[in-house]
């Protein structure tokens, strides 16, 4: 009886446990770095200087084309309508209903906590930030996205190309970042924490209910099979 407990799906709470736990540790660790920047003063780590400066005065016009496009795509309207409004239609259209509702509850709530440590640490950007950008340099919102995103396709898609898929968007996007001197590289370093720490607690919290999601589908699946079994 352990062993069937241990192989059902949705009766065994270790995965759902673990997926807390790292996404509480990675809250924890975003806060822990958040903290070290702000009480060290305003001078950046040694690795945000020398990072920043690889980019200094040598930037190259495809590179920057890419990022000023991938600026775009991670901040603003995009990051904050199109793509949670977007990929939640999706997910509803095709029969993921709770998982639509866990990927814009984790998109608010990594944006509200990115907001939150913005606010609480006060890390100034780069001086030779090239593109404007709001109050607040630690952690970094773009990455932060980009890494709810990935985790978000990754728990809802379980498959090893989306988390490379995922793992290349993020790291993108973290470059990108630093290549605009929009961010030190701890504070892309921070955002992945945030935003994947978000949506991993997230997705523990909202496993029952999106388990519902995969019983409908497999009741469907059995009912066309039935159908498809017994014509008449």
């Amino acid at each position: 009886m352990d062993a069937t407990v241990a192989d059902d799906p949705v009766l065994d709470t270790r995965p759902q446990r673990a997926r807390a736990v790292a996404g509480l540790v990675l809250i924890a660790l975003t806060c822990g770095l958040g903290a070290w920047v702000f009480f060290r003063g305003p001078s950046p780590f040694a690795v945000d200087v020398w990072w920043n400066g690889l980019f200094a005065g040598a930037a190259s016009r495809p590179l920057l084309e890419f990022a000023y496009v991938m600026n775009q795509l991670g901040g603003y309207y995009t990051a904050i309508y199109i793509v949670p409004l977007g990929g939640a239609l999706v997910l509803f259209l095709i029969g993921r209903r709770w998982s639509a509702l866990y990927f814009l509850v984790a998109s608010a709530a990594s944006a509200g906590l990115v907001q939150v440590l913005k606010q609480t640490f006060g890390r100034a950007r780069p001086e030779d930030i090239l593109v404007l950008s709001d109050y607040g340099s630690f952690p970094s919102g773009h990455t932060a996205n980009a890494a709810t995103v990935a985790v978000v396709a990754a728990v809802v898609f379980p498959h090893l190309w989306v988390r490379i898929v995922g793992v290349a968007w993020v790291v993108l996007m973290a470059f990108s970042r630093t290549y605009l001197h929009a961010h030190w590289l701890s504070d892309t370093i921070g955002g992945t924490m945030a935003g994947a720490g978000a949506a991993l607690l997230l997705a523990a919290l909202f496993s029952h209910l999106r388990s519902r999601d995969d019983d409908r589908r497999t009741l469907r699946r059995r009912r066309q099979d039935a159908v498809t079994a017994d014509p008449s």
